[in-house]
């Protein structure tokens, strides 16, 4: 069976998931539009977006501090818009799996 991904925007956590981190990295360089949060996309898709995310990160040794100004900032801005999103959703980092 191959899962299909229910998107940023209905995943666990507000989307602080792995493949949440994948879509809004994918954002962040430019590789999908902010409007694209992956409704419906199947493993395989995630995957070949995860390859492309991957070697976007690369050049910067996967370090958000690493970034340019301007990437720095979307990371910021999109990282902190997720975050308060999960939060007002009942995500507390505090938390764990066994809570």
């Amino acid at each position: 069976m191959n899962p299909i991904y229910p998107g940023i925007h209905a995943d666990e956590n507000g989307g602080l998931t792995p493949w949440g981190q994948v879509v809004m990295d994918a954002w962040i360089f430019g590789l999908l539009p902010e409007t694209q949060g992956c409704a419906g996309w199947d493993q395989g898709r995630l995957q070949g977006l995860y390859e492309r995310v991957h070697q976007a990160w690369a050049p910067y040794g996967h370090l958000p501090s690493a970034l340019p100004d301007e990437l720095r900032e979307r990371h910021a801005r999109i990282y902190a818009a997720t975050v308060e999103r999960a939060r007002a959703a009942g995500w507390a980092p505090e938390r764990t799996e066994e809570d």
